[in-house]
């Protein structure tokens, strides 16, 4: 393996991170036919999403530890798996508390295999332009919405949404088991001279209990919980809530795609200024603007000024995401960067599942996602100012104290 191969492992964890989190993601589109052909309340199959996020989070922390013990190829390779059969078996769902079990929990299971363990292994292979790096790995997530969910709408129009959940999870299958090949560790690290691996130049050589209860920890956990409780809601129910506002329904799927498309370019911005300029300027600024253009979408009704939000708000929170990883890996070193960014994984999962839940719950209650974004959008400035306290790095020698 030569140095350009970190290049190979980038492209593998973006195609991992496309089909899986397209793949969970997509029950945004499923969401409508699924209840207006089973009867299912939107709360009911909303909370599918939630399990997601709370089984992706407990999920992450444990496929983290498993990677930073055994290495990121059984890790994908038990994920793919387990996506494929997920999908599968839920099309085949006869009731909803048997759709929640399998989607919500095998689902997320599955898919926090990929997120973690690929951004940790990415992390492992750069040294320079790790920002932009991560930022490509997790573009995956911004490519999915223009693939994935577009053809899961063609799907279920052209069949039914039971016909294309299945085709999804065998697409799933075609595409990931061979991607897992390709994953490989970076270059075995040097070994000093009594036989033991030598430390990293940016390890500071704490154990994982010190990592979890230092400041640094702390406020990353908060921040990314925060960012990600403030977004997660839009973004589930952006569809329907365009549809409420009058936009066709294959026009509402497509403002979807916008934002993935501006995500794409987002992390790329992102990924490039935090390289430049540092990661926590950047990650401060972003979440602000993010939190801001939830507010706006209260006040638009027509196509292209769903579109223009569309834009700024896939980039915001397309962009952002990837630089908690960097901020983990400056903070905490490579040794335990995959429990570490599982932990963290952990608490943005439980802000993930907030969003879906409470907007179905919301709607339910009042027939408008009105409350949705107002909550959401104070959310997210929060998560600015938790970001504006973030403490500078640990240093070896008061870790040796602590």
């Amino acid at each position: 393996m030569n140095h350009s191969y970190r290049w190979i492992i980038v492209a593998a964890g973006a195609l991992m991170t496309c089909v899986a989190l397209g793949a969970m993601f997509s029950l945004a589109i499923f969401l409508e036919p699924m209840s207006l052909d089973t009867n299912w309340s939107r709360t009911g199959i909303s909370s599918a999403m939630t399990l997601n996020f709370l089984v992706m989070g407990l999920g992450g922390f444990a496929w983290g530890t498993i990677y930073d013990r055994v290495g990121a190829r059984p890790v994908v390779l038990a994920g793919a798996v387990l996506l494929g059969l997920s999908l599968v078996v839920a099309s085949r769902a006869n009731s909803l508390i048997v759709f929640q079990l399998s989607y919500g929990i095998i689902v997320g299971l599955a898919a926090s295999a990929f997120f973690a363990p690929m951004i940790a292994l990415t992390t492992a292979w750069f040294d320079t332009n790790r920002s932009l790096a991560v930022s490509l790995v997790s573009a995956g997530m911004g490519v999915a919405p223009m693939t994935i969910s577009p053809f899961a709408r063609w799907l279920i129009t052209a069949y039914d949404w039971r016909t294309a959940m299945f085709d999804i999870g065998v697409m799933a299958w075609v595409l990931l088991l061979p991607a897992v090949l390709l994953v490989r560790q970076p270059p075995a690290a040097a070994v000093a001279s009594d036989g033991t691996p030598a430390p990293a130049a940016d390890d500071p050589g704490m154990s994982v209990g010190q990592a979890l209860r230092s400041p640094q920890f702390i406020v990353l956990g908060l921040t990314f919980f925060a960012c990600c409780a403030a977004h997660s809601g839009p973004i589930f129910h952006m569809v329907s809530y365009a549809m409420s506002c009058g936009i066709a329904p294959m026009a509402a799927v497509s403002i979807y795609s916008v934002e993935g498309l501006a995500g794409l370019g987002g992390r790329v911005l992102y990924g490039v200024l935090g390289d430049r300029l540092g990661v926590k300027p950047v990650l401060v600024a972003g979440l602000a603007i993010q939190g801001l253009v939830i507010a706006a979408y209260l006040a638009v009704g027509r196509i292209e000024q769903f579109y223009l939000l569309a834009v700024i708000f896939g980039a915001t929170y397309g962009g952002v995401m990837p630089l908690y990883a960097v901020l983990a890996r400056e903070y905490f070193g490579l040794r335990i960067i995959g429990t570490v960014l599982g932990a963290a994984t952990l608490l943005s999962s439980l802000g993930m599942s907030l969003g879906p839940l409470a907007g179905g719950m919301i709607y339910d209650a009042t027939a408008s996602y009105h409350w949705l974004f107002i909550g959401s959008a104070l959310i997210g400035l929060g998560a600015a100012g938790i970001a504006i306290a973030f403490p500078p790095q640990p240093s070896r020698q008061k870790l040796q104290m602590a």
